[in-house]
């Protein structure tokens, strides 16, 4: 611990970023998924700034998932080392009591993790809101005079990664287009070998044509109708959250298969053709989830983070630093048998523009 921690600052030297630290997670067995996802939301930061922030607002006396990330996040920031390791276990604990999924000490998946997390976070700010809202006397009413309900509460977490899809379905008979809006905090994205984000993205994002069994309910023609369909990004988050479907249920084989595919994702995304109105959005990367092995039940995870301009490597207990050309070797492998089963899995990419 103590070796690699003064390796780490030695590397670093009078770059050592000023109230910056650098701690590892302790693994309770098999809580690799759990450590590399925190160590990226520990880097995201805005999300980091608005949790240290509910650190030290936060009086009430319950213990849950929020606390206990708030918890573990100021623990860290506050230490008096630079770099060393942390062990959450207080978290964990939290998680494993709440969830039956995280109990065992099976290989966990670090995307369903994620899921989980950021929309549990989400309900407790907003119970939490409610009951502001209902105690507080002066505050805002959460009925209306009439007793509709108001738009739900805009959190945090909504504010840091929730963006808005819209699904056009257009009528090939009458024209007419059909558009539905759904929030997401994270985009799933099927792969292809030796491809890229931004093609992903673009097959995310292309026409589909509804015919045959398949075709749509048209209201304005009052039948079923053969239809083109499309997904675009209406509005964008602050940080988006890319999960690459690295593992698929293969028929044949009656079994998940992880697809070691080769996707490169630069440092530096821009959405063009994926988004309406937000054509010149720029994304920078800053951290990577990176799943390792060869199958969907065992492995490891790890992972990459950016910070003040130094890449950094994360398993476990051990932190140390990488170039940034390393990140490409994670990008998957280009042949179907390879040694190299290290693949970026999901991606943390921060908006360039204002917060």
């Amino acid at each position: 611990m103590g070796v690699a921690g003064s390796k780490l600052e030695k590397a670093l030297g009078e770059q050592f970023p000023e109230g910056e630290r650098y701690f590892g997670f302790e693994n309770f067995g098999n809580t690799c998924y759990c450590n590399s996802v925190l160590q990226a939301l520990y880097f995201c930061a805005p999300f980091r700034e608005q949790l240290l922030e509910y650190y030290s607002t936060n009086n009430k006396n319950v213990e849950n998932l929020l606390t206990c990330l708030a918890d573990l996040f100021y623990q860290i920031s506050s230490q008096k080392k630079k770099t060393g390791v942390i062990a959450p276990k207080r978290f964990v604990q939290r998680l494993k009591k709440q969830n039956v999924l995280f109990r065992s000490y099976m290989h966990q998946d670090a995307h369903e993790f994620l899921n989980y997390l950021l929309n549990e976070l989400d309900d407790i700010l907003e119970k939490e809101a409610k009951t502001d809202n209902e105690t507080s006397s002066n505050g805002p009413k959460l009925l209306q005079e009439n007793g509709v309900h108001k738009e739900p509460t805009v959190t945090w977490v909504h504010k840091t990664f929730q963006g808005i899809l819209t699904n056009e379905t257009r009528c090939l008979r009458c024209e007419t287009v059909t558009a539905r809006d759904e929030t997401f905090l994270d985009l799933s994205l099927d792969i292809e070998q030796n491809s890229s984000i931004t093609s992903c993205l673009n097959n995310f994002c292309s026409t589909e044509t509804l015919h045959s069994e398949d075709k749509f309910f048209c209201d304005k023609c009052c039948s079923l109708q053969e239809a083109q369909k499309r997904m675009k990004i209406k509005k964008p988050p602050h940080i988006l959250v890319i999960h690459l479907k690295r593992f698929k249920y293969i028929e044949q084989l009656g079994r998940y298969k992880k697809l070691s595919y080769r996707v490169v994702f630069p440092l530096e995304l821009k959405l063009d053709n994926t988004v309406e109105e937000y054509a010149d959005i720029e994304y920078s990367l800053f951290a990577v989830v990176v799943h390792v092995g060869t199958g969907p039940n065992h492995g490891h995870y790890v992972s990459l983070v950016k910070s003040h301009n130094h890449w950094l490597f994360f398993d476990d207990e051990n932190v140390e630093m990488i170039e940034e050309s390393a990140v490409q070797t994670f990008f998957g492998s280009s042949q179907e048998y390879s040694s190299n089963t290290d693949h970026g899995y999901i991606l943390f990419y921060e908006s360039l523009g204002t917060r």
